[in-house]
């Protein structure tokens, strides 16, 4: 299992989760609907889908889905690509939808970027979502590669305990990690519970943090991913990586 909840449901529980009413001013989207649209723009990108997993909360309110995929151009032994899905009727968090990876030997799961849609779901969001859709699966290669290029920066960057400590640090300042994380984060890095991730790299400290995350908020979760990642990436590529590092993840999508 790559999506680590205390409420996973099956597709069809899903479909029974209901949705409220619309209003004026915000439509809901069916949290099956997000994932069956997402299931058919798959299929027809040629891609597989070789694991899929949902997760819910706040009574049915809040939701989290995640497609293990096969593909073109995609293969590793450490990892794999993740198509994952987030979705309110609440409005606490936008609908969106995040292209990242599972560590195969652990099940740390990442985010790299994210398609958001409007945080308002207006009438005409039915409509718009298949050219999301293609928009985000236009992205899977590209983000698959991206990342991968930086987990081989990671892994070719030692970092030593002191600067260990001050970037958890810096990663709970942030809000990446929980001030609670901190520890057990350190303790991760200095003695793995997975021999595949020791030594004094960034590669083996980036595990150590997707680690403490797990079980965390699934819907912070991409985002929390991809500030730990700028903050990698400044370490490893030096000052000009760092402002690189900077921009925008995510790309939004409005719908007026």
């Amino acid at each position: 299992m790559f999506i680590i909840a205390s409420h996973t449901v099956s597709f069809d529980q899903l479909c029974e989760v209901p949705t409220p009413a619309p209003t004026p001013s915000h439509n809901p989207v069916p949290h099956w609907r997000l994932a069956n649209d997402a299931r058919h723009a798959i299929g027809a990108a040629g891609f597989q889908i070789v694991e899929e997993q949902h997760a819910t909360n706040r009574d049915g309110l809040r939701y989290f889905g995640g497609f293990a995929l096969r593909g073109p151009d995609i293969t590793s032994k450490e990892r794999e690509l993740v198509l994952g899905l987030r979705n309110s009727h609440d409005k606490s968090f936008a609908a969106a939808i995040c292209i990242g990876t599972s560590m195969l030997v652990c099940e740390n799961l990442c985010f790299s970027s994210t398609v958001r849609l409007d945080r308002k779901h207006t009438s005409g969001i039915a409509r718009d979502l298949p050219a999301v859709f293609t928009r985000a699966i236009g992205r899977l290669i590209p983000s698959w590669t991206e990342h991968g290029d930086r987990l081989e920066r990671y892994k070719s960057t030692e970092i030593d305990q002191r600067q260990a400590a001050h970037l958890i640090v810096t990663l709970a300042e942030s809000g990446a990690l929980g001030i609670r994380d901190i520890l057990p984060t350190l303790k991760e890095f200095r003695a793995p519970r997975h021999p595949e991730f020791a030594g004094p790299t960034l590669f083996n400290l980036y595990n150590a943090t997707t680690e403490a995350l797990k079980g965390s908020d699934l819907a912070k979760l991409p985002s929390r991913t991809q500030t730990i990642q700028t903050q990698f990436d400044g370490f490893a590529g030096g000052a000009e990586a760092a402002l690189l590092a900077l921009a925008p993840a995510e790309d939004e999508i409005p719908f007026d």
